[in-house]
């Protein structure tokens, strides 16, 4: 399975981007994706679930400001992301949440003045 991310880039604080990630050699709508970040000096964490059944959960910091989606026709996943601030600086990354496969080199985010 190789997974690619693209669409980060430097934006403003209170800027907006739309991150994708596209699967590639797997079946895809079976499986719970997940979007992870990994800040600067911090660990990988999960920030937004999309349940295979639909469902969709976020952690509290990005709550009302971030859209997760997926297109399983497409094999993808999309983060919308609002009212972005310094603290969501980090590498986003897409996977399955259970049992990830390899990690694919994830998209900058850089989010300053």
């Amino acid at each position: 399975v190789e997974l690619a991310e693209s669409g980060g880039g430097w934006v403003q604080p209170g800027g907006s981007l739309t991150l994708s990630c596209v699967a590639s050699g797997t079946v895809f709508d079976i499986h719970t994706m997940a979007w992870y970040r990994q800040a600067p000096g911090k660990e990988r964490e999960m920030i937004v679930t999309l349940w295979s059944a639909g469902q969709i959960d976020y952690i509290d910091s990005v709550k009302g400001r971030f859209t997760g989606s997926r297109d399983n026709a497409k094999k993808t996943v999309y983060l919308h992301m609002n009212d972005l601030k310094s603290e969501d600086t980090a590498v986003y990354y897409c996977n399955r949440m259970r049992d990830p496969w390899t990690w694919g080199r994830g998209t900058q985010v850089t989010v300053s003045s």
